[in-house]
């Protein structure tokens, strides 16, 4: 079978409707697999105004807002339109991108037909949970998602690091990395423009640090706030620059009176906000990859990241940039205020940066993913021949 011979039905909980890092992740790839001559539908909650335009054909999925977070949608069901149009589509590999009830049926419809499924992981959707006080859900989630994951034929994971939690929580024996690359003609240090800092009212040897992403609780907005106030008393000088926009956009206007606060920024815009800031600061603990860590080394920024799976497979502690235990404010503070005092190991940490992610190119990463597709399609079609003797 050649990548030319792939008709793939992409099952994912957001396609196109809200943009974050998973889904421009899986467009990234579907654009890819378009251009290898394969098929790709995808079956996803709709909106009538998405974030951005779909680049393969998309079934509605029927969804709810989901309670806390009504700017993203909760599929409902597989329902009989959608398992019609699969028939007729007649896909030979089903990749789920979210743990979902519809993901949990596309499963059941590909083995029914012997049709080989893979899942791709993007979020640890189960350490969200603790944002909202609800960690005692923590082990029933864990074990949903290892049912679904294990009747999987592979999942795909974008950094090692998350493989191995994988692993230790048994949610499937076949695990392969499919890891995220990075637009090097868009993230760049050539981005980086004085003139735009000055006009938010930024001093040229203030220390810029970033917020990059959604802004949402469970990206450690609580943290980042405590990290700054400890600064501030230590009278380290330094401005803040959140580059996103989310619910919690109005708690964290009102927790950094002094921050500065761009609103979602995307394509050459996004690029600057990010080339333009000193050092990026990511206490998340939830992502799998950490997309913007990546973006902010492309633009030759050290990055200040909690040990976690979103960054300790890209981020080089004390090479390009400093890594520190989740939740220690103080410690993140005695990061970047090494930053601030010695601009030279900033720069030295932000080309060590730059350097890895020119290694991060986007078509050689997602190749990865059609290798594993090839592979489980084989291994599903050499069991049915051998039940078959």
């Amino acid at each position: 079978m050649q990548p030319s011979d792939l008709r793939i039905a992409l099952v994912s909980g957001n396609y196109n409707y809200v943009r974050d890092g998973a889904n421009q992740a899986l467009n990234r790839l579907s654009d890819y697999l378009l251009r290898q001559g394969a098929q790709v539908r995808a079956y996803s909650p709709t909106v009538a105004n998405p974030a951005f335009e779909a680049n393969v054909e998309i079934v509605n999925i029927p969804s709810v807002p989901i309670p806390f977070r009504p700017e993203y949608r909760l599929p409902l069901a597989l329902t009989r339109r959608a398992r019609r149009d699969l028939a007729e589509y007649n896909p030979n590999i089903v990749h789920i991108a979210s743990p979902d009830i519809v993901a949990h049926r596309a499963v059941s419809w590909a083995r029914r037909r012997n049709i080989a499924a893979i899942a791709s992981i993007h979020t640890r959707f189960d350490t969200y949970l603790s944002y909202y006080h609800l960690e005692v859900l923590e082990p029933a989630a864990r074990a949903i998602m290892r049912r679904l994951y294990r009747r999987c034929d592979a999942i795909v994971v974008p950094a090692e690091s998350t493989a191995a939690v994988m692993r230790a929580q048994r949610m499937n024996r076949d695990i392969s990395i499919w890891t995220r690359g990075v637009d090097r003609e868009q993230f760049h240090p050539g981005r980086r423009d004085m003139e735009w800092r000055r006009g938010l009212g930024i001093d040229d040897d203030a220390l810029v640090i970033a917020f990059l992403g959604r802004v949402v609780m469970e990206k450690g907005l609580d943290l980042f706030a405590d990290t700054m106030d400890v600064l501030a008393e230590r009278k380290v000088r330094h401005r803040v620059l959140v580059i996103g926009d989310g619910p919690a956009r109005p708690w964290f206007e009102q927790r950094m009176p002094n921050a500065i606060f761009t609103g979602e920024q995307v394509d050459d815009d996004l690029a600057r906000a990010i080339a333009s800031s000193d050092v990026l600061l990511n206490p998340s603990i939830t992502e799998t990859f950490g997309n913007v860590t990546l973006e902010s080394m492309a633009c030759g920024l050290p990055v200040v990241a909690a040990v976690a799976t979103g960054a300790t497979s890209l981020v080089r502690d004390g090479e390009t940039g400093m890594l520190v235990e989740p939740g220690d404010e103080g410690a993140f503070a005695d990061a970047l205020e090494a930053y601030a005092k010695d601009p030279e190991l900033r720069r030295r940490h932000g080309e060590a940066g730059l350097a890895y992610a020119q290694t991060m190119d986007w078509d050689q990463i997602n190749s990865a993913v059609v290798r594993v597709y090839l592979r489980v399609i084989e291994k599903r079609a050499r069991l049915t021949r051998m039940t078959r003797r």
